[in-house]
């Protein structure tokens, strides 16, 4: 092939993220023609309603996805938290990037830390994983929902709508703007765990044999096995993007996999929380067994519910 197209959402972090892509991708091969396509998902357009009222599955891939399965893109370059764990016929999670920072951040312009936020406090975030996680740790707290671009939910805050806000510390990091507010603390994951492939990119293409040849050379070994424990913990659970699951695989040695993970309800009242330790070598079956413990604790029940309840 002369010529790869990279599907991507238009975003500022989308496009550095497709943009980041393109560089490895030129690596590899100097003389091809990599060029961007840009598209407005409906997760971009749909800013006024939370994620979880109008279906998580898809929001922010579907319009990538039809450009690829109708010919006019190669590949989508996608923040890997975002990508349904099934996929259209046709379509597959070709290669995982090495993984930044996977966690979460407290962003705010006169608190350090979660423990520092007076009672009372208002916190933006529209996530239900760290809405429950949030309650977990200060059930006194006020949560607002939060939309939009990093940049647009930076400008909220410093706007003073919100005490502090909570965001994926890579994509801060990513595009530069800690600098933006007077606090910017990564909070650890034994304190929030993060979303599954939070801080990865995934790159989704179609199944041509010769296109996933070209892509595959991106994968990560070792983000590909955290990643894979990740997204099958959430597969059998039937969970999906927008639901309050926190899990995070991080390999400690080349022997060991550190798997933590929790499922809830978004005001903190219930959850099931576990931090296992496992063999990497069976990192294929890590991530389903964890959860198969999760569902004899009642997990589908509760994340049932924590559906029903969310956002009302």
């Amino acid at each position: 092939m002369k010529k790869l197209v990279i599907a991507t959402r238009r975003s500022k972090l989308a496009l550095w993220q497709s943009e980041f892509i393109k560089e490895e991708l030129q690596k590899h091969y100097p003389d091809m023609e990599i060029t961007l396509q840009e598209f407005v998902t409906k997760g971009d357009k749909i800013l006024d309603v939370p994620l979880a009222k109008i279906g998580g599955k898809g929001l922010f891939t579907k319009e990538l996805e039809v450009a690829m399965l109708e010919g006019s893109a190669h590949l989508a370059v996608h923040s890997l938290k975002d990508v349904p764990t099934q996929f259209e016929d046709g379509l597959q999670l070709t290669a995982v990037s090495k993984r930044y920072d996977p966690r979460d951040a407290l962003l705010s312009d006169k608190y350090e830390t979660i423990a520092d936020l007076p009672k009372g406090a208002v916190i933006g975030t529209t996530s239900l994983r760290r809405r429950m996680a949030l309650k977990l740790l200060r059930p006194d707290i006020i949560l607002k929902d939060l939309r939009g671009n990093i940049n647009t939910r930076i400008a909220k805050l410093n706007a003073g709508e919100y005490d502090a806000i909570i965001l994926a510390a890579t994509g801060v990091q990513k595009l530069g703007i800690e600098n933006e507010v007077k606090y910017f603390t990564p909070i650890e994951t034994d304190v929030m765990i993060p979303s599954m492939g939070q801080a990865t990119l995934g790159i989704e293409t179609t199944t041509d044999p010769k296109i996933v040849e070209l892509i595959s050379v991106l994968n990560d070994k070792d983000a590909h096995i955290e990643s894979t424990i990740e997204r099958s913990f959430v597969d059998t659970l039937q969970g999906g993007c927008q639901v309050p699951i926190g899990v995070k695989a991080t390999i400690l040695d080349e022997n060991k996999i550190r798997v933590q993970a929790i499922v809830g309800m978004p005001d903190g009242s219930e959850s099931i929380c576990e931090d296992v330790t496992a063999n990497i070598n069976d990192y294929e079956l890590v991530g389903k067994t964890l959860a198969l413990s999760f569902i004899d604790q009642g997990a589908k029940e509760l994340l049932e519910r924590a559906e029903k309840v969310a956002f009302k």
